[in-house]
């Protein structure tokens, strides 16, 4: 049997992308590591950024706070987030994620299954901050 292809990336060495607000890097996907489950990263947000509100129609997401003060709403309701904190987004919920502490805040995030097609991941239910930015990588599975 040959050995695995390398499956440990350092986040430095993914590519930002802040289409949505804040600085998301996708460190484990079909792109960065041959997955097909899912795709999952980081993402940082300075006080008072955001992520804007969006769905997903095929994946859950799931979110771990490693530090700051955060409020995501789901559907419309604000659920209060801080260090430690574990949050389900369940498949097809609008959600939007606003750093509302004075430090920059950090989330480690997964989302699975993966959507058919990249394209269709993700469903934009407010103007992002730089429509001509693409989506994040995260390769097809197929």
């Amino acid at each position: 049997m040959s050995a695995p292809a390398t499956t440990r990336v350092h986040v430095d060495t993914v590519a930002a992308n802040t289409k949505r607000g804040g600085d998301i890097r996708v460190t484990l996907s079909p792109r960065t590591v041959g997955c097909s489950s899912g795709f999952g990263g980081v993402l940082r947000l300075g006080p008072g950024e955001y992520v804007t509100e969006h769905l997903h129609p095929y994946s859950e997401e799931f979110l771990h706070v490693v530090q700051g003060s955060l409020e995501m709403r789901l559907d419309g309701a604000p659920v209060v987030l801080g260090p430690g904190d574990s949050l389900l987004v369940p498949i097809g919920v609008r959600h939007r994620l606003v750093n509302t502490g004075t430090v920059p805040a950090e989330v480690v995030f997964h989302l699975s299954p993966l959507a058919p097609r990249p394209e269709l991941g993700h469903i934009d239910t407010e103007q992002p901050l730089d429509a001509a930015a693409g989506n994040p990588d995260v390769g097809d599975a197929r």
